[in-house]
């Protein structure tokens, strides 16, 4: 167990990345792991934020699943439908796993299954008057949780720091494409 005066030179040590390459260095001192540099951050942000976001979404009687498929509808444009493939093509989700999410977001009135005009075997997802509401109101209250956490970086080091990830991003999904097609 460390002090409080442990825990303060560690920070200023850097940050959690920082500290495990610099135990990995000393156990592993051949080994490159400049990757944990930015995949090692970006899954320590992940897993830092995502309580605050989940918190965020159950205080609008969500889960993170059941914002993605409202949300996914909402950003769809009028008139809010989509089918479910497109849907859990959107969203990477097996189909079985869409079909609870749906269940249980029609069960309680965010979102309605409808027949498919041009084809009356196929079904439409439509979002209702209050899923629609329901969306925009956790989506801007996630965004406003999600701002408060960028504010140790200014607008330019944002928008650069966006750029890259973007950047990376696309990359890995080019690398992966392959991989992803013939499974």
């Amino acid at each position: 167990m460390t002090n409080g005066t442990d825990e303060n030179k560690d920070r200023t040590d850097g940050d959690h990345v920082d500290r495990l390459r610099r135990q990995w260095a000393r156990e592993l001192p051949d080994l490159d792991t400049e990757p944990m540099t930015i995949l090692g951050r970006a899954f320590r942000l992940t897993n830092l934020v995502r309580p605050s976001i989940e918190e965020t979404f159950a205080g609008f009687g969500l889960d993170r699943g059941e914002f993605d498929v409202i949300a996914t509808l909402r950003r769809s444009g009028p008139p809010y439908r989509l089918t479910p493939t497109e849907m859990y093509s959107s969203l990477m989700i097996s189909s079985g796993g869409l079909t609870h999410r749906l269940d249980r977001l029609e069960k309680a009135g965010l979102i309605r299954r409808e027949k498919a005009l041009h084809d009356g075997r196929s079904v439409l997802v439509a979002l209702t008057e209050a899923g629609k509401t329901l969306a925009e109101e956790a989506f801007r209250a996630d965004m406003a949780s999600e701002a408060r956490f960028l504010q140790a970086l200014d607008g330019q080091e944002r928008e650069a720091l966006a750029g890259l990830l973007g950047k990376l991003i696309a990359g890995i999904e080019i690398e992966l494409a392959p991989a992803r097609r013939e499974t």
